[in-house]
């Protein structure tokens, strides 16, 4: 499956497929988020997809221009509107932090600071029966370091792609590079 056979859900005003790398510039204010703390509900981000049937593990390098509170791209598997999980890099506090939201029913949010090189940040979310393990590659010691094991509700089928989203403005622009969708990773949570 090539980029080019990937969907949308919430386009984006502005994007480019290049080889395996896609531009995107993103539209106003538009986010993925349910109602935890802020008290709203949004689901305009943009979401560029595939269906995967069962187990798998996604991958993709996000190089974004953060400039903005809340600028943020990376992957996302997606059950329904109310049931998510989005991992990336977002731009928080002045510093480009690696963010987790999941989401059943409402949304959570988790931080953690990370030295994001000039080339990116290569980000894999696997998925193994109702969990969905979130990691990074670190650019330093060349090893995946995990952020997170959530629980994903069960089902035969979900949507997995790329996922950026601009909450208070418009044009962020991020480059995705080297998406793939195989089968899962070993279930060893350590190296």
């Amino acid at each position: 499956m090539t980029l080019q056979d990937l969907t949308w859900l919430n386009p984006p005003p502005h994007h480019a497929i290049e080889g395996d790398g896609v531009r995107v510039r993103t539209g106003k204010e538009t986010d993925f988020w349910r109602e935890t703390f802020y008290g709203f509900w949004r689901d305009n981000g943009h979401f560029l997809y595939r269906r995967v049937e069962g187990d798998f593990t996604a991958e993709v390098t996000v190089k974004g221009d953060y400039e903005v509170l809340y600028d943020q791209a990376g992957l996302m598997v997606r059950l329904s509107e109310t049931h998510w999980i989005k991992a990336g890099i977002e731009y928080t506090d002045g510093l480009a932090y690696f963010s987790v939201v999941v989401t059943n029913d409402t949304s959570d949010w988790s931080l953690v600071a990370i030295a994001a090189g000039p080339d990116g940040v290569r980000i894999r979310l696997t998925r193994h029966g109702e969990a969905v393990r979130v990691q990074y590659l670190d650019a330093s010691d060349g090893h995946w370091k995990p952020v997170r094991l959530a629980y994903f509700p069960t089902s035969k089928i979900v949507d997995v792609g790329l996922m950026c989203c601009s909450p208070q403005r418009e044009g962020f622009e991020v480059t995705f590079s080297g998406f793939s969708v195989g089968p899962p990773i070993a279930r060893d949570l350590h190296d």
